[in-house]
């Protein structure tokens, strides 16, 4: 790809005194209450995001096999504003005051046993904080995310102050040593999280059909997994709506024993599998797709 993808280039609409209001509120007054405000702050941002806002129909439109109306359009930022929210608790944590249930729990807990570290790739489907907060109350597992920072910056800062201990460690990438903080995580049995749906300028890509066009899907976390020889777990937690969440965890592709000749092979196989999960999660939870961009825009 020539240019930056348009997600890297997209400024990032957050008002930090706003958010720190609503931070304030939903500690203070509680979840129900803070709640109440995602209203018209979703109202707004359907009003007034027309870029969002085509790119929520769209996709919608891809998922559901029809045009969308403006309550889907509603519920699907209302999704995202719900689990924004929800961070606040988790990073308290406040684990316990969602239903969430696991499926393919033994699929970590036998890495977590065996020391091993590992991939765990995701998508901006769902929820990863439900997932990293229930791995880090209830297993004892210690997860670093590998992201983009810059266009979370203002969100990440509010986030991180309301508990610095409990914000997940972060691997930014980009970095001159970005690689060597990997391998380091690796190695010490961590577990290293990876949302594998958006590419950046200067990695390389692979365009596969995704909900009946194609799309650009990244190799970087795929080739990084078979040069390091670790196996790769495919994460998401869904929002269900309430306090319900359902997280579930696959084994995607193990990578320990793929010798060099083979790897190019395996990574395109392995992006394949995750490209028709991720589109099996889409439908089976369609408004938790959190890409407000054109997601297939070359």
């Amino acid at each position: 790809m020539s240019s930056s993808p348009e997600w890297t280039t997209r400024p990032e609409r957050s008002n930090t005194v706003a958010m720190r209001f609503i931070v304030w509120v939903a500690l203070t007054l509680g979840r129900p209450t803070a709640r109440l405000l995602l209203y018209p702050i979703c109202l707004y941002f359907l009003c007034f995001s027309r870029k969002a806002k085509a790119a929520s129909r769209k996709y919608l439109g891809k998922v559901l096999d029809r045009k969308p109306g403006f309550a889907e359009l509603f519920r699907h930022i209302h999704t995202f504003a719900a689990t924004i929210l929800d961070r606040v608790f988790l990073l308290k944590d406040q684990c316990a005051r969602f239903d969430v249930r696991v499926h393919g729990t033994e699929i970590v807990d036998d890495m977590a046993k065996r020391g091993e570290g590992c991939f765990l790739v995701g998508a901006h489907l769902g929820s990863f904080e439900i997932m990293r907060a229930l791995g880090q109350e209830a297993r004892g597992l210690r997860i670093s995310l590998v992201m983009y920072e810059e266009n979370a910056r203002k969100l990440n800062s509010v986030l991180a102050a309301i508990n610095p201990n409990g914000f997940p460690k972060i691997i930014a990438l980009g970095k001159i040593d970005s690689m060597l903080k990997i391998e380091e995580a690796l190695r010490d049995g961590e577990f290293v999280g990876v949302l594998s749906d958006r590419t950046i300028i200067g990695e390389g890509t692979i365009t596969r059909p995704f909900l009946g066009e194609d799309a650009h899907f990244p190799l970087g976390p795929f080739r990084l997994a078979a040069m390091l020889r670790r196996p790769v777990i495919l994460m998401f937690g869904m929002y269900r709506g309430g306090n319900r969440y359902d997280v579930y965890f696959e084994s995607l592709a193990d990578m320990r024993e793929v010798d060099r000749a083979q790897r190019g092979a395996m990574v395109e196989a392995t992006v394949q599998q995750y490209v028709s999960r991720l589109e099996y999660y889409c439908r089976l939870a369609p408004y938790n797709w959190f890409n407000f961009y054109d997601f297939w825009k070359t």
